[in-house]
């Protein structure tokens, strides 16, 4: 603990508090590292047979290596937005903003955007592909936090806060499903909704936008023949196991298989060429099966104990005193977000939802997915720590 306060002290610039014990929350920072190390140690194990044969050279750890360099990546980009005081993300709210909506223009541009598994949602890089629907989640939430800031949605203003809140939804929604991500959309839909719960949009309100979502999102499933045939491959996996329900009837056999207690790690049967996506989207239907349902309930309770301490990093009196309904704000964003995709994720292995392409936060490979999560886990630890030397020097003036 000692070291790391140092380590801390010294990516904050803040020689000061060298001294002291000061550090961000390490429940979650623990939490976070617990499931970066079971995200590799999961990659490698799912993807062990279809690396072998993808990579070209028979490299069984074709896919894991490249996790790992994604790791690397989201850490180095995390300790630089960790280094930022949180008023840089506040000050500048508006143009992040601009920016995530032109790379989801670009992305939707012929011969830039990279197609996958019939999906434009990747921008070709050096180092990786750039995934710009994962910026919109943690973009949203630092827009909406910086709207909402020091008011409350009330009648006076309930048109001007439409326009522009809900201007900058559907266009960002709009983008989303054009490429199609329907999965990326319902987390941002969830985490505006949560922010405009907190911002004090009455519950009617909140009931009225929930409900017009569902109907929203029940039309374009209507209008959409791969997404009924999702929905409907969703709602009985085995009439057509062979097809629509191929995916979801192997990663319910991987649960079955799995049980209470697992198969051990290595010797998952659905990993070996049954069960597509293993290492990305259904990872959580490995980690059912190699370690069985204790196992999911373990790293779910590792998303949940995240949530539960980021969503309260700031007290009610400490966000009023000192001013940080910003930080306040952007914390429970981002906790709500990590929680909600993990939900949705594992709700879609186990089948109480339908099938969509959306990662689990910290262990499905994807370089894009790891790297805007350590980001956003930076941003988590950087207000905390922040609101702990605020607290601190408040008690030295009393």
């Amino acid at each position: 603990m000692k070291y790391l306060n140092k380590f801390f002290s010294w990516l904050t610039s803040d020689s000061r508090q060298s001294s002291n014990t000061i550090l961000p929350d390490t429940n979650i920072l623990f939490s976070a590292i617990l499931l970066l190390t079971i995200g590799v140690i999961m990659v490698y194990s799912a993807s062990i047979a279809y690396a072998a044969k993808s990579s070209g050279s028979g490299n069984q750890y074709f896919f894991v290596m490249r996790h790992v360099a994604s790791i690397a990546i989201g850490l180095v980009a995390g300790l630089a937005v960790y280094s930022r005081d949180t008023r840089f993300w506040e000050k500048h709210a508006n143009h992040i903003m601009i920016i995530i909506i032109i790379l989801l223009i670009i992305v939707l541009i012929p011969h830039v955007g990279r197609v996958v598994n019939g999906s434009r949602r990747w921008i070709p890089l050096i180092l990786f592909n750039l995934q710009p629907s994962e910026l919109a989640k943690i973009g949203m939430a630092i827009y909406l936090s910086n709207y909402f800031k020091g008011k409350s949605l009330s009648a006076e203003t309930w048109k001007e806060d439409a326009v522009r809140v809900g201007g900058v939804f559907i266009c960002v929604a709009t983008l989303l499903l054009a490429e199609p991500d329907m999965g990326s959309t319902g987390v941002v839909f969830i985490i505006s909704l949560t922010l405009l719960y907190l911002s004090g949009l009455n519950s009617k309100a909140i009931l009225g936008v929930l409900i017009s979502g569902i109907f929203i999102a029940a039309v374009l499933v209507i209008i959409s023949p791969y997404r009924m045939k999702r929905v409907t491959g969703f709602i009985d996996p085995f009439q057509d196991a062979l097809g629509k329900g191929y995916q979801l009837s192997h990663s319910l056999l991987a649960f079955g298989h799995g049980g209470w207690f697992g198969v051990g790690l290595g010797n998952s049967i659905e990993k070996l060429y049954y069960l597509p996506e293993a290492h990305t989207d259904f990872i959580m239907a490995i980690i059912g099966e190699e370690f069985g349902a204790l196992g999911v309930i373990a790293v779910l309770t590792l998303f949940w104990i995240i949530f539960y301490r980021g969503f309260n990093v700031i007290s009610a009196e400490s966000k009023r005193i000192q001013g940080r309904q910003f930080q306040a704000l952007l914390a429970q964003g981002i906790s709500i977000w990590f929680l909600a995709q993990a939900l949705i994720n594992t709700g879609v292995a186990i089948g109480i939802l339908p099938t969509k392409g959306l990662t689990l936060p910290f262990i499905s490979f994807g370089g894009s997915s790891i790297l805007v999560n350590c980001m956003a886990l930076s941003i988590l630890l950087k207000i905390d720590y922040e609101n702990k030397i605020l607290n601190s020097k408040q008690k030295k003036h009393k």
